[in-house]
């Protein structure tokens, strides 16, 4: 029972809860048509090792392919687990600015492939509109799920697949030209579980040395190939996350009435640190660093529970924001708390800088140090009274708003996705 608690844990963790939903319901579906068989064998319950293997491993399914002539103009396909509202935040969204910029530098048709979500079309255009970036062809997509074996997948000559994780990566290797494919990791995905099969099986997928490895950040880069994974130092290159004035700036708030405090809550990716940064609010309550009479405290991101603090006060909950409704609210923000227990700075810290924010986070690894991103980032060790110390230090600097603007002024964050990815995607298009 526990190990099975854990195996559910460890796929809504990884694909967020739709995904799991539907596989919950698929297995209700599969156990209803059995028991309706009382006269089947025992013996049709046993399944073979590669059966176990392939039912653990279910998302891995590879895509199912079929291959097509090939023509004047080429393909980059996005192979993702969704493009839904709540998936677009961050990782997914950028890879969508890469591969709609690639297609357009290779005069090719982009292609959404989704595996646990059909598309929703409207939020494509949103994110493309909202960065001023016009597709030459019209965008393409495809449901590919990975528990459905009818579906078909067309692939031809010439046809570019840019994977967003490990398990998406996995589904793409035995199905395309390995050449074909750039891994685009913003994340050390193994940090995503214990020890077991599924970091072993994350850590084959980035130790492969016939794809392309696209990191976000070069802190990130740096950790990776200081970890061992020398191919990403040989196949690979990095890339500054940017941060657009026309989306991410200050904001006139409503009223010029409480400040506000943004805590970046994800209670269902370990990572954030969900349970910590709610003892830190806690206790920045308790001793008045957030003194409740001046501050509004807004609690961003999915699947948050209804939480109450010291004396009865119930935060303001955002979730399921459009990426417009995110930096407008972002640019609202005097101060925020977000934690990553990896060493990626993980985009909220930085999209609070970008829109104005004094931002605490942690340390961790070789992430020791933010402020080349800007001075109004402050870094803290992983411990509840330091990171209570360093909001202390983030709600007196945001007070000072001349310090505040001028250290916003000296902000080190790229402003164009365009020069972010220029030289990468030129070199790309001259190789693939």
């Amino acid at each position: 029972m526990i190990d099975r608690a854990y195996r559910v844990y460890c796929y809504w963790k990884t694909h967020g809860t739709s995904a799991l939903q539907q596989l919950v319901y698929r297995k209700l579906a599969t156990r209803l048509r059995a028991s309706s068989d009382s006269m089947a064998d025992a013996k049709t319950s046993q399944k073979t090792a590669t059966q176990l293997y392939r039912a653990r491993f279910e998302s891995l399914a590879p895509l199912q392919t079929y291959t097509i002539p090939a023509s004047d103009v080429r393909r980059v396909s996005i192979v993702t687990d969704s493009v839904g509202s709540g998936s677009l935040f961050g990782g997914v969204g950028t890879a969508l600015i890469f591969s709609a910029l690639l297609a357009n530098k290779l005069g090719a048709q982009l292609r959404i492939i989704t595996r646990t979500q059909r598309a929703q079309p409207e939020n494509i255009d949103h994110i493309l509109s909202l960065y001023g970036i016009k597709l030459q062809h019209e965008v393409q997509f495809k449901f590919a799920a990975f528990f459905d074996k009818k579906y078909e997948l067309d692939v031809k000559e010439g046809d570019v697949f840019v994977t967003t994780s490990w398990w998406t990566t996995a589904a793409t290797l035995p199905s395309v030209p390995r050449e074909s494919i750039i891994y685009l990791l913003q994340e050390d995905e193994r940090m995503f579980y214990p020890f077991g099969d599924d970091r072993v099986k994350c850590e084959e997928v980035l130790r492969n040395d016939d794809i392309r490895f696209l990191i976000n950040t070069k802190l990130l880069f740096d950790h990776l190939t200081g970890d061992g994974l020398s191919n990403i130092a040989v196949k690979g290159t990095w890339f500054e996350p940017a941060f657009p004035k026309a989306v991410f700036h200050p904001r006139e708030k409503a009223s010029a009435g409480k400040k506000r405090f943004f805590f970046y809550a994800r209670p269902g990716n370990a990572r954030n640190l969900f349970y910590l940064g709610i003892k830190v609010i806690e206790q920045a309550i308790a001793q008045e660093v957030l003194d409740l009479a001046e501050w509004e405290i807004c609690l961003v991101g999915k699947d948050i529970p209804a939480v109450v603090f010291d004396g009865g006060y119930a935060p303001e909950k955002f979730e399921n924001l459009t990426w417009s409704e995110y930096a407008e609210l972002a640019g609202t923000i005097d101060v925020g708390l977000s934690l990553m227990s990896t060493p990626h700075p993980s985009y909220p810290p930085l999209d609070l800088a970008a829109s104005g924010a004094v931002v605490v986070t942690n340390r961790f690894g070789n992430k020791k140090d933010l402020s080349g991103y800007s001075p109004n980032l402050i870094c803290a060790d992983l411990e509840r009274d330091a990171l209570v110390d360093a909001l202390r230090s983030a709600v007196t600097l945001a007070s000072d708003l001349r310090q505040r603007e001028q250290n916003y002024r000296a902000n080190g964050l790229a402003v164009d996705w365009q020069q972010a990815f220029g030289g990468i995607i030129q070199n790309i298009s001259e190789e693939i």
